[in-house]
């Protein structure tokens, strides 16, 4: 390349954190009054049941002795939302969107195809053809940028270090990459403390096997456990990077890439064992994460929604390790300047036993391509014929005046 090509390009860089640049043009310069849309997955079904909270069922403590969170007013309680669901207390952050009227959920919620595989539940939501995977090899917010003004290269913008399915498609895509937390080993798994027990336990053969045996135990039981927990996460960043992320998009589209819609994934939300303290620990990083993100946009998010979902929800009861199995209804979020905010929409169907999807799961009353539809025609001002291409085989339930 030409020194004076080179200097052009340069020209058309703008710095992201320090992780990656983007290409940006003046006549790419999105106006600070098109539509804007950001979609968070949380992979590994995250709770609803947990996250918003209904409080006024008496099934939900009976159903969840040791995870249920306490109601409103009690010490580590709910935030009170409508008088009959409650917020997670981590998620604090996020309630002065609530009272702004500008954060909304919409419950028992979800892909009404069941699927309780990780994968195909993913693939399902990210396709946007739920029970057609094998025909749906592109995704449904690839699709929509085609109906976004062409041109511009990072219109859609994918946060990662790989594209997922729900942005693959014929439409460019942007990456942009961002690092992942590392483990947190115990002290045990310092190769320097293990040679000292190595060494400590070398003239008892029978305390050294005991040593060797439990140690080779725990390495398989975390190998399985990180394994499976990678699996539902698909690679993404886990809850405690998220703000980082979070801030390093902000400054994407509040510049003058002319971004209208971008993708962010973050993983860990697999909670089969010691739910409570985990799903504390994910929502503190991704309330204060979503709340950085509000900020960060500044006037722009009066133009942005924010959409957060997940695969499937989790079982009603508890199981015997303090956590919850694989489930079916769920909660999706919705944030943003424009949104009809300070309601819980959807159709509650309740907790009893009756009421259960397969006597175990909350049922599903909204299927989440009704309330992505709801959103992209009122938002993005799309008709009938866009729809019926971004969501094709799909006919409409329900409409639901989000935004």
């Amino acid at each position: 390349m030409k020194r004076r090509h080179f200097l052009q390009f340069a020209a058309g860089l703008t710095a992201v954190g320090t992780h990656g640049w983007a290409w940006r043009k003046p006549a790419y310069a999105a106006s600070g009054n098109d539509p804007r849309l950001i979609v968070v997955f949380l992979r590994g079904a995250a709770d609803g049941l947990n996250i918003v909270v209904p409080y006024q069922e008496a099934d939900y403590y009976a159903a969840r002795p040791t995870i249920a969170i306490a109601k409103p007013g009690d010490p580590d309680g709910a935030l009170d939302l409508d008088g009959q669901f409650g917020l997670h207390p981590a998620l604090e952050p996020l309630m002065p969107s609530w009272q702004a009227g500008q954060l909304a959920f919409v419950h028992a919620s979800g892909s009404s195809v069941l699927s309780r595989s990780h994968f195909q539940a993913q693939d399902y939501m990210e396709s946007g053809t739920p029970g057609a995977k094998e025909s749906s090899t592109d995704g449904w917010l690839n699709r929509l940028t085609s109906f976004l003004p062409a041109g511009s290269p990072t219109r859609a913008v994918n946060i990662g270090t790989t594209l997922p399915l729900i942005f693959t498609g014929s439409e460019a895509v942007a990456n942009l990459a961002v690092g992942r937390a590392g483990s947190r080993p115990m002290p045990i798994d310092r190769p320097q403390l293990q040679a000292a027990f190595d060494q400590l336990y070398a003239n008892n053969p029978r305390l050294a096997e005991v040593y060797s045996e439990g140690r080779s135990a725990r390495d398989v039981l975390l190998g399985e456990l990180e394994e499976e927990e990678m699996q539902a996460s698909r690679g993404a960043q886990r809850p405690d990077r998220f703000e980082t992320s979070a801030r390093y998009l902000a400054r994407l589209m509040t510049g003058d890439a002319a971004t209208q819609v971008a993708f962010m994934e973050v993983g860990a939300w697999d909670t089969h064992v010691g739910q409570e303290g985990r799903l504390t620990r994910n929502l503190r990083g991704l309330g204060a994460g979503l709340a950085a993100l509000a900020e960060g946009l500044g006037p722009v998010y009066d133009n942005t929604t924010i959409v957060v979902l997940s695969e499937f929800g989790r079982t009603v009861a508890e199981n015997g390790n303090g956590g919850t199995d694989h489930g079916y209804g769920n909660v999706m979020w919705l944030l943003g300047g424009g949104v009809r905010g300070g309601q819980v929409y959807g159709e509650w169907p309740g907790l009893s036993a009756a009421a259960q999807h397969e006597s175990r799961d909350l049922d599903i009353t909204t299927d989440f391509r009704d309330v992505l539809i709801s959103l992209l025609t009122a938002q993005f001002g799309l008709n009938s014929a866009a729809i019926a291409q971004i969501f094709p085989g799909y006919e409409q339930q329900r409409s639901l005046q989000l935004v």
